[in-house]
């Protein structure tokens, strides 16, 4: 069986820059540290640093006074930053950074008095931070074409859309088309909201379904980004699993398979993808690497960590 493995996968530089703010959180502040909700998407990454001395909790009121909190990379709402903020707490966020211009375009879209329609998956925790941008009421999700015909009619005004960063390509365009017949004066966003990450892993999907039989995509079930490369591969032709780890193969799967493709969601390590190879009995050294793109994009810690002096606790809002 020949075995081709997608360039670019795995880590992206917003999962790379979350997990080493909690890494160096660690070495400049010790353990423990509360981390609110998983870092990343990924159980292995997640272990890793609870090992090390990480604590994820689900909200912040079980964090005690005085300690080290980290916001995950997918993003908070208002409502938690601003909690943060008023407990006497050492806040650092590892919201990634693409992120990040989401709000800031929620934000400045809302000001100027747009009607905000977000394309996103409800209860993802990137939309629930990217709607806890705006005060509540004031923007719609939707997730596919057939939603925006459940979008309610509304007196003429101003509509723009954003979208989740971890979107299907396609899948989003024809949701943008039809949103367009609708509202055809819609305002999309400046640059795209779907991250340079995201579109170079789709496209390396597409290349590696055109070679082969099967694609093992490897990544946490509740990983947007991995979920969309299991689709992106389907909706080319060619049948696909995900699997967090080599564990999770089927050796049926493997049946008459002659070419095998394997890639990784930008939230799942490398060292995956080598145990999965290390499964199958592939030597590396015999892997081919179908290359479609090069990433060296690298986004800096806060300067908090690289000026530790510099993060002070919140004021005691009830001070003695």
């Amino acid at each position: 069986m020949h075995v081709v493995l997608a360039q670019p996968r795995g880590f992206c530089a917003g999962v790379e820059r979350a997990i080493a703010i909690v890494e160096k959180a660690l070495d400049v502040y010790g353990a423990p540290l509360y981390v609110r909700h998983e870092i990343v998407h990924n159980r292995w990454v997640v272990d890793s640093l609870r090992k090390k001395g990480a604590v994820f909790v689900d909200e912040l009121d079980v964090v005690p006074d005085g300690a080290t909190v980290i916001f995950s990379a997918h993003g908070v709402s208002k409502a938690v930053e601003l909690e943060g903020q008023r407990r006497p707490l050492r806040v650092l966020d590892a919201t990634c950074p693409l992120v990040e211009k989401v709000h800031r375009q929620a934000i400045r879209l809302h000001q100027d008095g747009y009607r905000v329609i977000l394309i996103g998956h409800p209860g993802h925790p990137e939309v629930e931070g990217t709607v806890g941008q705006l005060p509540p009421g004031n923007m719609e999700v939707i997730r596919d074409e057939l939603s925006v015909t459940t979008l309610p009619d509304r007196p003429i005004q101003k509509v723009a859309y954003i979208t989740q960063t971890t979107l299907s390509l396609d899948e989003t365009a024809h949701v943008v088309h039809r949103l367009r017949d609708r509202f055809p004066n819609i305002r999309s966003p400046g640059r795209e909201d779907i991250c340079y990450a995201t579109q170079n892993r789709q496209n390396a999907v597409k290349s590696l379904a055109k070679r082969c039989d099967l694609i093992l995509v490897l990544g946490a079930p509740n990983s947007s980004n991995s979920n969309r490369l299991r689709e992106v591969a389907e909706r080319e032709g060619t049948s696909a699993f995900l699997i967090e780890s080599a564990d999770d193969v089927r050796m049926e799967w493997l049946q008459g398979v002659q070419t095998l493709g394997i890639t990784a969601g930008a939230s799942a390590p490398e060292l995956l993808v080598e145990g999965l190879l290390e499964h199958l009995g592939v030597d590396p050294e015999n892997v081919e690497v179908l290359s479609v793109s090069e990433e060296n994009l690298v986004f800096p810690l806060p300067r908090e960590l690289l000026n530790p002096a510099d993060l002070i606790h919140s004021p005691d809002p009830h001070p003695p």
